[in-house]
């Protein structure tokens, strides 16, 4: 339990909220892109870097509710400097039409935080024909990091400050198909079993990590790349089921983060000091931690890497987005 946990060697534990891990901090003059800010870790987290002085760029799907979130975070911080921008990682095309927005508007990106995300709903493709976990947990949140890194990079040289992406994972990763990633079964329906596959996508996300942290450092890129794992928090993650709304409702509760310790390793990842230079590493408990073995296996995560983008550029291709 994470209440029982002991102090990591970075200071702070599972019990440490995204306040301590980030107390002190000034940060103004930075600019972080959040996807799904609005409800749960990822507005905790905009709550802390907003506090903390950073400039949030909240990536949303739902505009009306972003809105709202906005301006109940100015009631709270009066300096906050937040601006709100429409995002669907589930669509290429929005991430699409969300690069080419945020490129016109001239702002930097210090910080990158690939945050939302959807857990075991029944199976479902979308609108580019991909397993909806798959789309919206890994492949939308690729393809937006790679269209926004030239971005990050000119930012990291102009400003002498290390750029840094922040991908959310989850130790579910360890549970996924046996063979890790399904790349001939991603979109296959009679083989979907909805915890398997979340645990797959989270596994994505760790992979992506490990490999975009290998890539930037071959290239001197003053950029790093860390996945983590928030902890097992009660959110709206679980409505998909009955099950796990009675498991994360009633059975465990006391034995779950709340949202502010779950949004902790976030921003201890995107914001404190003692991470930085630190690239390419699973982190739990706001302490580096141990993935699973695909991760670190490097032909399967090249091989992961060339698939996302295979299948990435087969769907663009198609559709002519």
């Amino acid at each position: 339990m994470w209440i029982f946990s002991w102090k990591g060697p970075t200071g702070f534990s599972a019990s440490s909220t995204a306040e301590e891990v980030t107390r002190g901090i000034e940060a103004y003059g930075l600019t972080a892109i959040i996807t799904g800010p609005t409800s749960g870790i990822g507005l905790e987290t905009a709550r802390i870097l907003v506090l903390r002085g950073v400039h949030v760029v909240m990536a949303v799907r739902n505009t009306t509710a972003g809105q709202k979130v906005k301006q109940e975070l100015i009631n709270e911080i009066p300096k906050a400097k937040i601006d709100v921008m429409e995002l669907d990682v589930a669509s290429l095309k929005s991430v699409n039409k969300f690069v080419a927005a945020y490129k016109s508007t001239g702002f930097p990106i210090n910080i990158l935080i690939a945050n939302a995300g959807v857990m075991a709903p029944p199976f479902t493709l979308t609108e580019d024909n991909i397993e909806l976990q798959f789309a919206t947990n890994h492949i939308g949140h690729f393809h937006l990091t790679n269209g926004l890194l030239d971005i990050m990079k000119n930012t990291a040289e102009k400003s002498g400050i290390e750029g840094r992406i922040v991908i959310l994972s989850s130790e579910l990763h360890k549970m996924s198909y046996k063979e890790g990633v399904r790349f001939d079964q991603i979109n296959d329906e009679k083989s979907y079993t909805p915890l398997l596959a979340y645990g797959q996508s989270k596994l994505a996300n760790a992979l992506h990590a490990k490999e975009l942290a290998r890539r930037l450092k071959e290239e001197g890129a003053n950029i790093t790349v860390n996945s983590l794992h928030p902890g097992v928090i009660a959110t709206n993650l679980a409505r998909h089921t009955a099950w796990m709304r009675l498991i994360f409702g009633y059975i465990v509760r006391l034995m779950l983060k709340n949202v502010e310790q779950g949004a902790s390793t976030t921003c201890y990842l995107a914001l404190n000091p003692g991470a930085k230079g630190i690239s390419g590493e699973y982190w739990a408990d706001n302490n580096i931690s141990s993935p699973s073995g695909f991760v670190n296996d490097p032909e399967f995560v090249k091989k992961f890497w060339d698939f996302s983008v295979d299948l990435i550029e087969r769907t663009l291709t198609s559709s002519s987005l």
